[in-house]
């Protein structure tokens, strides 16, 4: 079973400016689809969650994390059929700095955008379910009663995997 952990940034604001909203990124994956997502990835042995994030957010965003709000929310994802499991931080920017650079190291990050609350709901739609719920209950100031939403991928296939909310 493969364990990982990653960072999300939920960044309400750039500059000191409140966007009403937050900031996406849109990601290619390997199968060509295209996800919206609060930038955020893997996190490197020896970093902690908020080092690695305010890498992430720096790699994806060109922008700089100046200050950390809170943890907002954490998932855990088990896909036991594909042989995974994956745990997510979300943490709150309090601010962040620069401007806006396209340069991810990893070649995924195709745009970056600064998006009001409506347009972030209808651009993480296709997003996996373990990515828009919990950022979609975060914009809408819905607090998760345990903190952490719990997911499960069921099926062999991307494609054809149905995933369950159990918490």
């Amino acid at each position: 079973m493969r364990n990982w952990v990653v960072g999300g940034a939920l960044i309400p604001r750039v500059g000191g400016v409140e966007l009403g909203g937050l900031v996406l990124v849109s990601n290619r994956r390997k199968d060509r689809s295209l996800e919206w997502t609060p930038p955020g990835g893997v996190i490197d042995r020896g970093e902690s969650v908020r080092e690695g994030l305010a890498r992430e957010v720096y790699e994806e965003t060109g922008m700089t994390v100046t200050e950390w709000a809170g943890l907002s929310y954490s998932v855990v994802v088990e896909a036991p059929q594909l042989g995974w499991r994956l745990r997510v931080e979300a943490w709150e920017a309090a601010d962040v700095v620069g401007d806006v650079v396209l340069a991810d190291p990893d070649g995924i990050v195709e745009e970056v955008r600064k998006v009001a609350v409506i347009e972030a709901m209808g651009l993480l739609a296709d997003s996996p379910q373990w990515v828009h719920v919990p950022v979609t209950d975060w914009l809408r100031g819905v607090a998760h009663p345990t903190g952490t939403f719990h997911f499960r991928v069921v099926g062999t296939d991307r494609r054809t995997s149905t995933v369950q909310r159990l918490a």
